[in-house]
């Protein structure tokens, strides 16, 4: 069986008796589940002897500075879970405060909203990645995660809306690299995983209800290619609601016409493709399978040699 991208959290041995008592390998939930658990119940902690993905995560997040400190976690960002509001006439044109030099260590999500959105932040989360997130609602960013991740809204031509970011995670066709891509200098890399293959697949009624978002897969992914930035774009199969790590993967060519990716293996692996920043870009087609993979940053490696051939 694959590895979960989303491990169970090892417990500190000087936790309290609450922490000693949770095994350390749990029972999987789906992710739909996850996310409507967050939505509705982030303040609340798990009275079960099992504790799912999910009630790990709201304890890491609820844990307070020891369980911070035991995890690895820095041990605030803002106060306000958000970024500082600037006028742009107080920012730089390459995105920092006037005065100040601009350290880009963040990852930025698109689309955090959203079911696989909310994945990607929660399996950066485990990472220890400093997180920004273009999110409708901020508040209820705030409410969801915390001080874990800084929720950005507003106007994506703002001189300070990337301000920070080293790299960009566009896990759905939303069109925002199109809106954004004259603010994208100094970005380092940019994940982008798309549906376009598989909307190419489809056929029939289902065709036509993808034409829109087949337009916006297609325009992303040449925003992407021709934006000079690094990139790394995973074509994907049709997204599943079904848990990750269960299956392996496969990476054919014309995989992601025809097969299908839980979105939770799909977010781990936009996470995991941070590791390698290729030299110009990267593309491959992935889908679950067979193939097993300990080792992702070789993987992605023998893909660039594999996309230079």
């Amino acid at each position: 069986m694959s590895t979960s991208f989303f491990p169970a959290l090892s417990n500190p041995a000087t936790a309290t008796s609450h922490h000693r008592n949770q095994p350390n390998i749990l029972p999987r939930v789906s992710s739909l589940q996850r996310i409507s658990h967050i939505s509705s119940t982030i303040r609340c902690s798990s009275q079960k002897d099992e504790m799912s993905f999910t009630d790990r995560i709201l304890d890491y997040i609820e844990g307070g500075p020891k369980l911070r400190k035991w995890y690895g976690a820095p041990d605030k960002l803002p106060t306000d879970g958000g970024v500082n509001k600037l006028d742009d006439e107080d920012i730089q044109e390459d995105g920092s405060p006037e005065g100040e030099t601009d350290i880009r260590d963040a990852v930025f999500v698109t689309d955090g909203d959203s079911e696989i959105g909310q994945m990607v932040i929660l399996s950066l989360i485990l990472k220890r990645v400093r997180i920004k997130a273009l999110v409708k609602d901020e508040r209820a960013a705030v409410d969801a995660f915390g001080e874990y991740v800084e929720p950005v809204t507003g106007d994506v031509n703002s001189k300070s809306f990337l301000r920070g970011v080293r790299a960009i995670i566009c896990p759905s066709n939303e069109g925002f690299l199109s809106d954004a891509k004259e603010k994208m200098t100094g970005i380092e890399h940019i994940v982008l995983l798309s549906q376009l293959k598989a909307y190419k697949g489809g056929g029939g009624l289902q065709a036509f209800l993808n034409s829109n978002t087949r337009k916006l897969a297609e325009k992303d992914e040449q925003v992407v290619i021709a934006s000079g930035i690094p990139y790394t774009i995973i074509q994907a199969g049709t997204l599943l609601d079904s848990p990750g790590g269960v299956e392996g993967f496969n990476f054919e060519q014309g995989v992601a016409s025809k097969g299908q990716l839980s979105k939770e293996d799909a977010a781990g692996i936009c996470t995991e493709a941070l590791q390698l920043v290729p030299q110009r870009g990267m593309i491959f087609e992935v889908a679950n399978g067979e193939e097993k993979i300990l080792d992702w940053k070789q993987m992605f490696i023998l893909m660039t040699e594999k996309n230079q051939n």
